[in-house]
């Protein structure tokens, strides 16, 4: 049976120079807007996307920037996080939950027909062993969506790394049709063992980059002045961490892959179904 066949435009994007193209609009996103301008254009993009600005921190007139209000915040106290449960991990996004599954022989899926590898999504880190054989999901932020990502466990940090690399869309489309889409893609890791109802079990958010999404952000509360280096790893210091904290910042939107590794992984499973979700809702627990 033939190999299905990627969409025209899929295949055109790979003449784009897509780094080059995601800097430019990076520097657009990040120029200061007219006052005046504001409202209009900001309010133009809100439309157009269907984002819900009632839930915005500030008026549209006090964002400075497309970036500004692509990393808004939230109005105080809109997020609740879910009651905690042994073993209780919350959406670290708001976004879809599109896939999940368990890691078997190091391997994920990131579409029907489409495995890729443990190991290289997390580019060889040491702690990458601690999620074999456990759980993954994965949630995909459009452009509507509020950018920010979160703690979803109770615990304390361990490790934070990036990767450099390209800049495919991830939408699904390219999800369907480009292999190992995750692990050639532009990403930043944040590692967690649980603590509390938590014990027994790791975390690991890992925020994959896009076509014009090429800033992702790893909190600077997790690096202790250090500087993230392009590829690379740092070592944290067991700090702590709890539901709901800063994690990270997509610099517009797109993927998070969720780890759960640990000695009590095995026991740990998905109990959200795949479409919506939001930061704080529970995606999944410790079976009794």
């Amino acid at each position: 049976m033939p190999e299905p066949v990627a969409p025209l435009s899929l295949r055109l994007l790979g003449l784009y120079p897509k780094k080059a193209g995601s800097a430019a609009v990076g520097v657009a996103a990040r120029s200061r807007l007219p006052r005046a301008l504001r409202e209009p254009l900001l309010g133009r993009f809100a439309a157009s996307y269907g984002v819900d600005l009632s839930e915005a921190e500030k008026p549209l007139g006090d964002y400075v920037s497309f970036l500004d209000f692509f990393t808004r915040r939230l109005k105080p106290g809109l997020r609740p996080q879910d009651p905690a449960v042994p073993g209780g991990l919350n959406s670290p996004v708001d976004g879809a939950l599109i896939a999940s599954g368990r890691v078997e022989e190091g391997t994920l899926i990131q579409a029907k027909g489409l495995p890729y590898r443990l190991g290289e999504l997390l580019a060889g880190d040491p702690l990458a062993g601690r999620f074999e054989g456990g759980a993954w999901a994965t949630l995909y932020l459009s452009p509507r969506d509020y950018h920010r990502i979160h703690v979803p466990c109770a615990g304390r940090v361990l490790a934070v790394g990036r990767v450099e690399g390209e800049l495919w869309p991830v939408n699904e489309a390219s999800t369907a049709f480009t292999p190992g889409l995750y692990v050639r893609n532009r990403r930043a890791y944040w590692i967690a063992e649980g603590r509390g109802e938590d014990e027994g079990l790791d975390v690991a958010a890992v925020m994959v980059a896009a076509t014009h999404v090429g800033g992702v952000v790893v909190d600077g509360g997790w690096l202790g002045g250090r500087t993230l280096p392009r590829r690379g790893r740092l070592e944290v210091p067991g700090l702590p961490c709890t539901p709901g904290d800063d994690l990270g910042t997509f610099e517009l939107g797109s993927t998070v892959v969720l780890l759960v590794g640990g000695p009590r992984a095995a026991r740990f499973s998905w109990s959200r179904s795949h479409g919506p979700v939001r930061v704080g809702q529970r995606l999944g627990a410790l079976a009794p």
